[in-house]
């Protein structure tokens, strides 16, 4: 199974003058006045309520965070495998140690950024996530307007919890939503929508499901096909092999090769049961980018390696782990009974990259969270 690699980061002042009557911590000055009117910061000890939820999942686990209060101290504290990512030189954070932190966390590949604070961080994490890259907040401000954060910080564990244990976790948009606290202290409230983020959230079987429970596969594929076409743009769309796929082309009204991949542009068929040269020059030449989508083979979970050689290390490689989608039901998900997904690509090192989590399309606006994993 893949290392989880938790991204970690902690407003050390988050919601610090709520105790003191100063409504939160944003603004110059604000944080110096509350811990002189004896303010105690407590985003760690909330961070810490979240972390103890995962201790028992401790060899599966490193997380990558930011020096001292900023998440390396609960880390350490609860025995946790960390990496510093991150160093902020000042005892004074501020919003910009937040956004750098974030840039820095990215980089290092996380499957999930997980934030103790209040809007205003979620308004920081926004400003460098968009609604690209699962996030979960952990309350611990004063202001929790905002869709992205758990009720509790221990069920911002237990979704972790979840995702650590290969649980089907739901992806959902969640808007980032902030008061002017310089109002607020006037007893004004002015809230403002500064965006959404992509949040996991405990599986939620309620789309196109039959009287018995189980989901109705002709409906599910018309709702993860409708996603896709939806999403299209001018990119060229390269498609894999399967029958999840197969219902995608049929959709669009065109020809498919079952066993074969073939290339599409504004809804057009291009290129049928193309070979790997051809495709390779055919992406490396595309003026608008490339998209891949694929499924997965019932029952083994590869994604890569069984009936797509077509799609070689260097054609991955080309068209970017960034601009895969994959996508079947929940129920062909289920069937893998947890394992994980399998890049068997013949490239020990491009198998290692696409190793973690990915998203995958399961319906209409709907994703959910599985691990890939590369052979032993």
């Amino acid at each position: 199974m893949p290392m989880f690699k938790l991204g970690l980061i902690i407003n050390p002042i988050a919601g610090i003058g709520g105790s003191v009557a100063l409504k939160g911590s944003d603004g110059e000055g604000i944080a110096e006045k509350a811990m002189a009117l004896g303010a105690v910061a407590k985003s760690n000890d909330r961070a810490k309520q979240a972390l103890e939820i995962l201790k028992p999942y401790q060899e599966q686990i490193t997380i990558y965070t930011v020096n001292n209060d900023m998440g390396e101290y609960t880390a350490k504290a609860l025995g946790f495998n960390y990496q510093i990512i991150h160093q902020v030189d000042q005892d004074k954070t501020t919003a910009q140690d937040t956004e750098d932190a974030v840039d820095a966390l990215l980089a290092q590949n996380i499957d999930l950024l997980l934030f103790a604070g209040g809007d205003g961080t979620a308004r920081n994490v926004c400003a460098k996530v968009g609604d690209t890259f699962p996030v979960l907040g952990i309350p611990a401000g004063c202001k929790i307007h905002s869709g992205v954060y758990a009720v509790t910080p221990k069920a911002a564990g237990r979704i972790v919890e979840l995702m650590v244990t290969n649980q089907l976790v739901t992806l959902t948009e969640a808007d980032v939503m902030d008061i002017d606290e310089s109002l607020f202290r006037e007893g004004v409230v002015k809230a403002k929508r500064y965006g959404e983020m992509q949040v996991p959230a405990e599986l939620r079987y309620v789309q196109a499901v039959k009287a018995g429970g189980k989901e109705s596969d002709e409906l599910v594929l018309q709702d993860i096909a409708a996603d896709v076409i939806n999403k299209m743009e001018d990119e060229l769309y390269v498609i894999g092999s399967g029958s999840t796929t197969a219902f995608l082309m049929e959709e669009l009204g065109l020809d498919n090769t079952l066993l074969g991949v073939d290339v599409i542009q504004d809804h057009a068929l291009i290129a049928s049961d193309i070979t790997e040269p051809e495709l390779y020059n055919l992406i490396t030449e595309a003026a608008n980018g490339v998209k891949l989508v694929i499924t997965l083979i019932g029952g083994q979970g590869h994604i890569f390696g069984r009936g797509n050689q077509q799609l070689s290390p260097r054609v991955i490689r080309a068209i970017g782990k960034d601009n895969i989608t994959i996508i079947a039901t929940k129920t062909k998900i289920n069937a893998l009974n947890n394992r994980p997904l399998i890049a068997d690509t013949g490239d020990g090192e491009l198998d290692q990259e696409l190793s973690g989590y990915m998203s995958i399309t399961t319906g209409y606006n709907d994703q959910v969270l599985y691990p890939v994993s590369s052979p032993e």
